[in-house]
């Protein structure tokens, strides 16, 4: 039976533009996460959360909306609203390693925290009927945190927990630590997905015959990296279709122009895309040298000349 494959959600990448592009030319992902909903202390949407999730946006795609916080009248705030579009579940993000979302207690910066994550889950489970599923680390300082979590999650009917298996100091950086993840399955009664440096088949089957148990697998930068690859999980192929750089342009052109007419001016839509190509370049021989040479690309006109050189010499 094929995996269950999910889109593991990245701040800045994978909004619905994106994810419709993605699923329109590439496939293979069952369901895509949204990148989280913060509010900063204000009980308001902000209008490129609200875009993100609106419904016409996804009408073709199966969504999962997520939510950064640590206070309970927050989550049951971004509740009400998903609710309101019509969502039936809400993730909750434990996993973000990043200083500033850490340092304020969020992200994994939350999960050496059990007691506030009760009062979460508590206030959640109490006043809505929300269906709660999680992202998490292992931990931030270390991957104990977690299984310290585990007895808290526990009491509650969580759908799912998503664990990315580093601790959140790591950021991306060094190995991802299998045994710690091992120790995550027989640590709670909860369903768990994996999520890390899945980044080529090879990687993916090394992960499947070490937790036969696990049947449902996350994809993050991996994805943006080489968008042919959940497919090719799926279809347990190394082959790539015969015309994989055409496929590859017009998903490119099509994410392109759509930020373009989004974004204002050529510098914000010059970063958007450097940030893509941060991810694009590492499926092309030498990606230093490509990244360098669309950093260089100083206008529209030149971006799209290079993008064309790029492509014209695979």
């Amino acid at each position: 039976m094929a995996p269950t494959l999910l889109s593991s959600p990245l701040q800045g990448f994978t909004d619905f533009r994106f994810r419709n592009a993605f699923q329109h030319y590439f496939g293979g992902i069952d369901t895509f996460y949204a990148p989280y909903i913060r509010l900063n202390g204000q009980l308001k949407i902000k209008q490129s959360y609200q875009n993100d999730l609106q419904l016409e946006n996804n009408s073709t795609l199966n969504v999962i909306p997520q939510v950064m916080t640590n206070d309970p009248d927050e989550f049951l705030f971004v509740v009400k609203y998903v609710q309101s579009l019509g969502y039936k579940e809400l993730n909750w993000n434990l996993g973000c390693p990043y200083p500033m979302v850490t340092k304020s207690g969020m992200g994994s910066g939350l999960i050496c925290n059990p007691t506030r994550i009760n009062e979460v889950l508590h206030k959640a489970h109490n006043e809505s009927d929300i269906v709660v599923s999680m992202k998490m680390r292992m931990g931030y300082e270390n991957a104990t945190e977690i299984l310290d979590a585990f007895p808290i999650l526990d009491k509650y009917p969580l759908k799912n927990i998503a664990i990315h298996a580093r601790i959140g100091k790591q950021l991306y950086n060094g190995p991802v630590d299998l045994d710690a993840f091992e120790k995550c399955i027989s640590g709670t009664k909860h369903k768990l997905y994996y999520n890390g440096d899945i980044t080529s088949l090879e990687s993916f089957k090394k992960i499947q015959n070490r937790f036969p148990t696990i049947d449902h697998f996350m994809i993050g930068r991996g994805l943006i990296a080489d968008p042919f690859l959940p497919n090719m999980i799926k279809n347990d192929t190394k082959a790539y279709p015969k015309n994989r750089w055409e496929i590859f342009s017009e998903f490119h052109d099509r994410i392109y122009q759509q930020y373009d007419e989004y974004l204002s001016g050529p510098t914000p839509i010059k970063m958007k895309m450097l940030g893509f190509w941060e991810f694009f370049s590492q499926s092309f021989p030498n990606p230093q040298k490509i990244v360098k040479a669309i950093k260089k690309a100083s206008s529209p006109k030149k971006y799209q000349e290079t993008v064309a050189s790029i492509l014209k010499n695979v």
